[in-house]
């Protein structure tokens, strides 16, 4: 199955509220940034699998938990958060995350201009690994 058939799945598994939730962020993700790739990645014997945008780089992944639906940004630390959508993982130097519970609504701009900052920071992360060396 390709990623996106996974994803697919996944959300159609889940049958509940993380499943319309998990729908619902997939759709804004591409709205926010059409050129977004989906992939599928780290399934292993115990866990199915993780959704995963990435644009230059992973963006954000897309897990399922009994009580939330957490969005993980790869270079959360380094975005500008001024809606405050970030509520996990808030300790580290790299990633943030965003917990979202049953019936729970983000800001769909505010959530969408996150997106869209994670690309910029991964595009400008890759433009400095291939600049040639001076």
């Amino acid at each position: 199955m390709t990623a996106s058939e996974n994803i697919t799945k996944r959300i159609d598994e889940l049958g509940d509220w993380r499943g319309e939730t998990l729908a619902w962020v997939r759709r804004l993700i591409h709205e926010a940034d059409p050129d977004i790739q989906e992939e599928w990645k780290w399934a292993k014997a115990s866990s199915p699998g993780t959704p995963v945008w990435s644009h230059d780089g992973i963006v954000c992944t897309g897990e399922s938990y009994k009580q939330v639906v957490k969005l993980t940004f790869a270079r959360g630390a380094s975005l500008q958060d001024s809606q405050r959508l970030f509520n996990s993982s808030l300790e580290g130097n790299t990633r943030r995350a965003i917990d979202i519970r049953e019936g729970e609504r983000l800001d769909e701009t505010a959530f969408k201009e996150l997106i869209r900052s994670a690309v910029a920071a991964n595009s400008a992360a890759r433009a400095r690994r291939t600049a040639p060396k001076r």
